[in-house]
């Protein structure tokens, strides 16, 4: 319970944002995730629909995941990582039960943590690493069906989901499943 709110008495976009960083701020103490809040911004979307929850944090070109970045060559930073924000999205904690959307914000602290230390994120080997290390997935679980599913012609499995129309989708007999080398079948 966070600040007297239960995850099921959630109502609003206040009750989901104090809910959600209160639930960081102690996996912060318990699983000791490098992130100072004070430098972390939250907003709730109601437009998202592919994404359960991102950090939009600005682009540093010399910024590298792996190497510690230098705060200090950034004007008016004052050392300190430059603030980013974590936008959650509305539709994707209303499909998903509490472990889910747990799973998502450990996710997201991850990226926050790469991103005050290194200047980017990815979900590359360390992301991987410290996904398995906060029992979280290296993608957030999908919350709205896609418009085109693609699958491999092969051995069946999932290639692709896609919202929209995309080069993928219209010429996707050009295009071969990384598991088996085979063709794709639109759904």
């Amino acid at each position: 319970m966070a600040e007297g709110i239960s995850f099921e008495g959630i109502s609003s976009d206040t009750d989901l944002i104090v809910w959600s960083r209160e639930y960081c701020r102690r996996v912060r103490r318990e699983r000791g995730i490098s992130v100072r809040f004070d430098l972390v911004d939250w907003e709730v979307s109601h437009r998202a629909k592919r994404r359960a929850a991102a950090v939009k944090r600005p682009k540093l070109d010399d910024a590298a995941v792996g190497e510690r970045y230098d705060w200090d060559s950034v004007g008016g930073s004052d050392g300190r990582p430059l603030p980013c924000t974590v936008s959650l999205t509305w539709d994707a904690f209303s499909a998903f039960d509490r472990d889910a959307w747990e799973a998502t914000l450990r996710h997201e602290l991850i990226h926050v943590e790469q991103y005050q230390r290194d200047g980017t994120t990815d979900h590359g080997r360390s992301f991987r690493k410290r996904a398995a290390q906060l029992d979280t997935d290296i993608h957030c679980p999908a919350f709205t069906d896609p418009k085109h599913v693609l699958t491999c012609t092969a051995c069946g499995d999932l290639v692709a989901r896609r919202y929209q129309d995309c080069k993928l989708v219209e010429q996707h007999e050009q295009y071969r499943s990384d598991c088996c080398g085979a063709s794709l079948e639109l759904g």
